[in-house]
């Protein structure tokens, strides 16, 4: 009986050789800086020779850990932020699925389209020009917002510089520039629902609302559980570039979290001649222990009560 000798498949180098990029990027920026974690055990000097002194500053164990705790702004911080995020993980979920479903109902192709682009278009948008268009729209003096409340009678707020409201700003604002990417998330994951259920439902006399809480709703749980789970692993990271460019020292009692307390303290430092980098990495080392502790448990309760591997 004669073999049958299959040809082998040719190696694509080309195409190994387009990830190498990737790869060395990854390795220099995810997997090397791991080493300079070390930096959160010394009184680090960069000044001092040796790779940039990191095997020459003193070893100081976990001091640089037990300033940051003691640290009345830290305290401070870790609640702003944990509040913040809080606010930012449910309401990133909630509101990007009621639009989405909202919009799936939609007949008018022009009309959805029209809808999608202008909650979409904000995403796009940077920071610092947000935080200019806010700083103008919010102006006690001269801003939309409180003129339409002097209408009502009501006085001007300082939105920007009043600590009791200023949260409420940038939990806003915050949704309003990111829920349109949830939606078009959404939106794609409704496309892989199966017409015929609908179909199957309208001939059991189900109304449009009924599709969309038996049908819709139960087939975005994955996408929902993915979100959700990969929410929780940045709970500690605050949008930085968002709270840098609104807020100020007078709101510092709502409106500091972790980032920028890290950026006053590592790359501003007060009272210091050279640059704190060692308390820097110490809370960022502390942020990446507890997201760790976090997205493990996250998976395992995904894994457990909506059955979502990793693998």
């Amino acid at each position: 009986m004669t073999k049958v000798h299959k040809p082998r498949k040719p190696i694509r180098w080309a195409l190994y050789l387009m990830l190498v990029p990737g790869i060395i990027i990854t390795a220099i920026y995810s997997y090397g800086a791991i080493i300079g974690n070390v930096i959160a055990f010394q009184r680090y000097n960069f000044t001092n020779r040796g790779f940039f002194g990191l095997f020459k500053s003193p070893w100081i164990g976990f001091a640089n850990f037990s300033y940051i705790f003691a640290l009345r702004d830290f305290k401070r911080a870790f609640g702003n932020t944990l509040y913040l995020s809080v606010f930012s993980i449910v309401l990133g979920i909630l509101v990007p699925l009621v639009v989405s479903l909202l919009l799936n109902e939609v007949r008018h192709t022009g009309y959805k389209r029209a809808v999608q682009t202008l909650i979409y278009l904000p995403f796009f948008i940077s920071w610092v020009i947000v935080a200019g268009i806010m700083q103008n729209i919010l102006s006690p003096s001269s801003g939309v917002v409180n003129h339409v409340m002097g209408f009502f009678g009501i006085k001007p707020i300082f939105f920007l510089a009043d600590p009791k409201v200023f949260r409420a700003v940038l939990i806003i604002s915050n949704q309003w520039k990111g829920f349109g990417m949830g939606t078009i998330i959404y939106l794609a994951a409704l496309t892989a629902i199966d017409p015929s259920l609908y179909e199957a439902a309208g001939i059991d006399g189900a109304n449009r609302f009924k599709k969309m809480l038996y049908i819709s709703l139960p087939g975005l749980i994955p996408i929902i559980v993915l979100n959700g789970t990969l929410s929780l692993g940045s709970v500690l990271n605050s949008n930085f570039d968002q709270i840098q460019n609104l807020y100020s020292t007078v709101v510092y009692s709502t409106g500091d979290v972790i980032d920028t307390l890290v950026y006053r303290l590592g790359i501003q430092p007060i009272n210091a001649a050279l640059p704190r980098y060692d308390l820097a990495s110490a809370i960022g080392l502390f942020k990446s222990a507890i997201s760790f502790v976090l997205v493990s448990v996250t998976y395992f309760f995904a894994y457990k009560f909506a059955d979502y591997r990793i693998f």
